[in-house]
């Protein structure tokens, strides 16, 4: 838009310029002259929700008998081509606005109007018929439910399940690999790498899990409670009506809510979203980092993998080459840990009956499931497929911990197995060496009992 020519729009507060070109009305643009703050304007994924939102209201209330068809049709028109993302310079609105979202809920209102007034040609108002049987408290709402089901449906969940699966095949690829294991980041007795990797893939399936039970409080939908809660000048069979429409277009069961009082005045549901979104950021914090740890080196560290490399990773040190896929999923998972504070103090911003922090929830929480989604296809598919096994680093590892005389303790006792292991760090020498010198136990019995394929089974060997 060149925003050179404009024309004159009016609302009940009274007149004021429009650029010529915009799609929006007055109420719009109020909006536009009051928060120039950020310059960061509500997700693709939230105005598709508005879209939505606008299309399903329009049907319930053709529906209801409360709408003549035609206006009803030339509205599900306009409010789909929003929902497609053809008009979304027209939705300029600033994140940091009204905490209601009204803004954004009138920009809707008046884009889809104008739409709608062309193809019918005549006057579809914004209020009187798009906004019909709707406020923006339940509205808005409703669209940070939908838009946050929608994108964890779309995109999260089989992003998760690619990342599960790539751990699986990993692991089963890894399952003969026996490396030492580490707690406090010493070592301790040996497991498999696949034992390890599928511990990792047991965090992934239960962030999948936790996921789908929140999606059962997140489906349910605030609309029809309309101003405060009691919905009224809506049809009460509105809201339920909505709900129905929104998930034969979407494929995804929504329900209107159980309580609508609670659905305007509180954003628990987003919060508890916010939360999984939370735990699955440690997770994958955990497996980045472990990834960081193995690939370490590749001479002076544990080296125990090598990530495939994928850039020079100085810009002075000729070869070396980093773990940034682990890295840019860290930093991804820092982000999503800092939306996740503001979506709680977001959440806890109710004040009787309507939240006034929706906006900013809305875009914190779109922005954790979609990066979230992004770094889950990197790190399966650049980080965890394509990584290398450095077999000699692990197995020289492995013969070489006095640890594995834990295997002697039922045998030989704690005591007596503690000296052979502080001989056998002090000598550096490997503790079966040591153990014929100690203990009584022949060399045949010293290689059953510290076989590390045979400790990574657990159990008590004799």
């Amino acid at each position: 838009m060149s925003g050179k020519e404009f024309r004159i729009e009016h609302d009940s507060m009274g007149e004021l310029e429009v650029p010529e070109d915009a799609l929006w009305g007055a109420q719009t643009q109020r909006a536009v002259n009051n928060f120039p703050i950020s310059g960061l304007q509500m997700p693709r994924r939230f105005i598709a929700a508005l879209g939505l939102v606008k299309w399903a209201a329009a049907g319930a209330n053709a529906e209801l008998g409360l709408i003549n068809s035609d206006v009803a049709i030339a509205i599900q028109q306009a409010a789909l081509s929003v929902a497609a993302g053809d008009h979304d310079e027209h939705f300029p609105i600033d994140v940091f606005q009204t905490g209601s979202g009204t803004s954004s809920n009138m920009n809707a209102n008046e884009v889809i109007a104008h739409l709608a007034t062309e193809s019918l040609g005549k006057e579809v108002h914004p209020n009187d018929h798009v906004n019909m049987s709707q406020s923006s408290n339940d509205v808005i709402p409703t669209c940070v439910h939908v838009s946050a089901a929608l994108t964890i449906n779309e995109q999260l969940l089989p992003a998760l399940a690619q990342l599960s699966k790539t751990l699986e095949a990993k692991a089963d690829e890894t399952r003969d690999v026996v490396k030492t294991g580490r707690t406090h980041l010493m070592d301790a007795m040996p497991v498999t790498l696949g034992q390890e990797l599928d511990g990792w893939r047991s965090q992934v399936d239960h962030g999948i899990e936790r996921l789908n039970d929140t999606m059962k409080r997140l489906t349910a939908l605030a609309q029809g409670g309309t101003a405060v809660g009691t919905g009224i000048n809506a049809h009460p069979r509105f809201g339920s009506k909505v709900a129905v429409l929104l998930g034969e277009q979407t494929g995804v069961p929504f329900s209107a809510a159980e309580n609508q009082f609670e659905s305007l005045s509180t954003q628990d549901a987003a919060v508890e979203t916010s939360g999984q979104l939370r735990v699955l950021a440690v997770s994958l914090t955990k497996i980045a980092n472990d990834l960081r740890w193995m690939n370490s080196g590749p001479l002076a560290g544990i080296g125990e993998i090598a990530l495939p490399a994928l850039q020079p990773g100085s810009s002075i040190m000729p070869g070396k080459v980093n773990p940034v896929i682990p890295e840019a999923v860290a930093m991804v998972c820092a982000q999503v840990i800092g939306n996740d504070t503001t979506i709680t103090i977001g959440g806890q911003s109710g004040n009787f009956q309507l939240n006034v922090m929706l906006p900013v929830v809305a875009y914190n929480l779109l922005q954790s499931i979609e990066i979230l989604s992004a770094a889950s296809i990197c790190l399966a598919d650049k980080a965890i497929a394509g990584f290398t096994v450095n077999a000699e680093n692990i197995a020289r590892a492995v013969g070489r911990n006095p640890i594995l005389v834990t295997a002697l303790n039922p045998v030989i006792g704690y005591e007596l197995g503690a000296a052979v292991a502080k001989k056998a760090y002090a000598d550096g020498r490997p503790v079966k060496d040591v153990a014929l010198e100690m203990t009584d136990l022949t060399d045949e019995e010293l290689d059953r009992l510290l076989d590390p394929a045979e400790l990574t089974e657990g159990g008590i060997k004799h």
